[in-house]
């Protein structure tokens, strides 16, 4: 142990910190002067990871949830390697590697992609969950920590009591969290926003908790050791930190714990920049420079961390060889493959609500898919996740070893949570409520597009036939707000989320089966709460028709030269399937009708297998129980698409179809309507 050194490497860290925020003229350096201690321990004495093989599935894992603080990992990183000069030096810059808020770069040690406060914690949960879960099945010996870094701010976001409140129920004692506690925010001090007692707070929730002074080092051992140590809670170390360690004010004197240097450049601040960076010894000339003793120190680091992942690689060598069935099943699990399924033998009653469909497809998977944790808000026998919840159990604090997650009423932190599973690897995450709900999960559906991660989310109770639940509970806007996810690209270059509708069971199925080969991008599935009647079979079955739903859209009914193309998805196709038999028996006319069950994946198909379905020679009509603009970009600028323009009402199902027009006989008089228009 060398105090000295460990100061000049903290000292490094925080003017990497400064150096990169002043030439961006961008960024927030005080959270990271005040970090740099507590992050210089963990990395160089506790934390686990082979720096050569940065994406071993056994490595600790560290979940930054202040994402603002992106240059505190960034310099970390850089003492380690993982980063050139350069990519400091380019900090907040187009093209760069070190962006204002880390994004997922596993190679480089960034675990998660965070920014929006809370999230970023709650996925380290869900990392934590996961781990227990393999743990579980694999032994002892996977017994990596996951660690989690959070603000004040983080502290103060709303999500952050879901992630307490069930980390401390689980008994998560692999999670050990870092609160940056420096009593300073954004605009304004902390006392002016709250009074609550953290440590009491988290200890409610049953987690161990410790308060140190984060720049004393031995502090800050003392209590990684002992968090290491823990086998029954989740550790929150509440670290007193100053925000703006080390800051210099131009005549000579400390600026430190001012609101103004956590997010500008200290040079814009009553700091000296050039004076900081001398007192934390650094070159001004040459700012991005690493200490030739800290780098001298980093390099013993690489070269002992190297040799203790080869331990327990060793270790793990092992156990595989001895427990070979075993072993085939973990790197099957880590492989992220399918097992061999067959859609088509689950069997459905007929005229099924497709989310008691969907549950008939989860009863089946729970058998198959032995790598699956569901989780549902507190509404598992309504979404009907309970179709996969009858094949096993909950998990419980010191029993992992079933595969359900009960969240309680916590729709954005079950979400973060999934987000997390899919980030730690090895599992497949699936999460349940109803589709109205989807609106406090949004800020977690779009980490899980942008960090493009194949969770799977269950929405049912899919449009105003919610019925007596009223307009709170029926969903209205919120398709066309999720398929805006469709239009929106991933940085892959790929639709950055894929939305399905299915249309009666046999699309249910086929909606399953697509959510679960989409690996690489969130799938959601809104399922009706009232039951549909099945669609007829062209072919030889129900399910075989419905495979064409793998291409987004197709015509589920047709005729040659057909004198209007009905459009829709979900229960709104049988609808129309009564509208078209009204108008072919009663008026004579040729009806074709397309389910388009993904806009987002028909509009990846060919432009002739496009106009196969909807061909623009045509009137096109589109219905649908949410906004009219969910088909309008379907049925083009001489379409008409009969929809919903207001909230809904509370009154039985059957009453509503009536009132707002979505019966057989009102949608074909709506048909009749257009026809003469065009």
């Amino acid at each position: 142990m060398n105090k000295k050194l460990d100061q000049q490497a903290a000292d490094n860290i925080r003017a990497l910190a400064v150096a990169m925020v002043e030439k961006a003229n961008s960024g927030h350096p005080g959270g990271p002067m005040g970090g740099a201690d507590f992050m210089h321990i963990l990395y160089s004495e506790f934390f686990n990871f082979d720096p050569t093989d940065m994406e071993w599935p056994f490595r600790d894992r560290f979940f930054m949830d202040a994402g603002h603080l992106s240059t505190l990992m960034y310099a970390q990183y850089y003492l380690l390697g993982n980063y050139a000069k350069d990519d400091v030096a380019n900090f907040r810059q187009w093209g760069s590697i070190t962006p204002g808020h880390p994004e997922v770069d596993v190679k480089r040690g960034i675990e998660n992609t965070s920014g929006p406060l809370g999230q970023g914690h709650t996925m380290g949960v869900g990392a934590a969950i996961g781990a227990k879960f393999l743990q579980a099945r694999f032994g002892d010996w996977m017994n990596h920590k996951i660690y989690g870094f959070i603000s004040d701010g983080g502290i103060q976001e709303e999500i952050s009591q879901g992630a307490g409140r069930i980390a401390g129920h689980l008994g998560l004692s692999n999670f050990i969290m870092f609160f940056d506690s420096n009593d300073i925010q954004l605009s304004t001090s902390t006392d002016e926003v709250t009074s609550e007692d953290t440590a009491m707070k988290y200890e409610a929730w049953g987690w161990k908790v410790v308060t140190i002074d984060a720049h004393n080092h031995d502090e800050i051992r003392k209590a990684l050791t002992d968090a290491n140590n823990e086998t029954e809670k989740p550790t929150l170390i509440v670290g007193k930190t100053i925000m703006g360690k080390g800051a210099v004010a131009a005549d000579g004197s400390m600026f430190e714990g001012h609101c103004e240097l956590h997010g500008q450049p200290i040079g814009h601040t009553g700091a000296d920049y050039t004076k900081t960076l001398l007192n934390l010894g650094a070159n001004p000339e040459s700012p991005f420079d690493i200490y030739p003793e800290v780098e001298a120190f980093y390099k013993d680091v690489i070269k002992a961390k190297t040799a203790k992942a080869a331990e327990k690689k060793a270790e793990i060598a092992s156990w595989k060889a001895s427990n070979k069935e075993l072993s085939d099943k973990l790197d099957f699990f880590l492989s992220g493959e399918l097992p061999e399924l067959d859609f088509e033998s689950i069997e459905h009653k007929a005229g099924l609500a497709s989310r008691a469909a969907s549950s008939g497809v989860l009863g089946y998977l729970a058998g198959k898919v032995e790598n699956m944790i569901v989780s549902s808000a507190d509404l598992s026998n309504s979404d009907k996740t309970d179709g996969f919840l009858k094949k096993t159990q909950a998990l419980q604090k010191g029993d992992f070893s079933g595969s359900f997650l009960q969240a309680g009423v916590a729709e954005l932190t079950m979400a973060c949570i999934a987000n997390g599973l899919a980030l730690h690897g090895g599992i497949i995450p699936v999460v349940a409520t109803f589709f109205v709900f989807s609106d406090y999960m949004k800020p977690a559906i779009r980490l899980s597009g942008i960090q493009e991660l194949g969770v799977k989310y269950v929405w049912t109770h899919d449009a105003f036939r919610v019925g007596e639940d009223g307009p709170t509970h029926q969903p209205v806007e919120q398709e066309a707000q999720i398929r805006l996810l469709e239009k929106l690209k991933n940085h892959s270059g790929r639709p950055s989320f894929m939305a399905l509708r299915p249309a009666d069971s046999a699309e249910t199925s086929v909606a399953w089966k697509m959510a679960l080969e989409n690996k690489n991008t969130p799938t959601g599935l809104i399922l009706s709460r009232q039951n549909i009647k099945d669609l007829p079979a062209k072919g030889a079955s129900r399910y075989s028709d419905a495979l064409a739903a793998e291409k987004g859209g197709y015509l589920v009914k047709e005729v040659e030269n057909p004198d209007v193309v009905l459009i829709a998805n979900g229960s709104e196709v049988a609808t129309l399937f009564a509208a078209a038999e009204i108008l072919e028996t009663q008026n004579g006319l040729k009806v074709n009708i397309a389910s388009i069950i993904s806009e987002g994946v028909f509009r990846l198909q060919s432009k002739e297998y496009q106009n196969a379905v909807i061909p623009k020679n045509k009137p096109l009509f589109g219905l649908t129980a949410g906004l009219p603009v969910n088909l309008e970009g379907l049925v083009g600028e001489n379409g008409k698409v009969f929809g919903l323009e207001h909230f809904g009402y509370s009154a039985p199902a059957n009453v509503l179809d009536d009132k707002f027009g979505f019966t057989g006989e009102k949608v074909s008089q709506q048909v009749l309507e257009y026809l003469k228009t065009v």
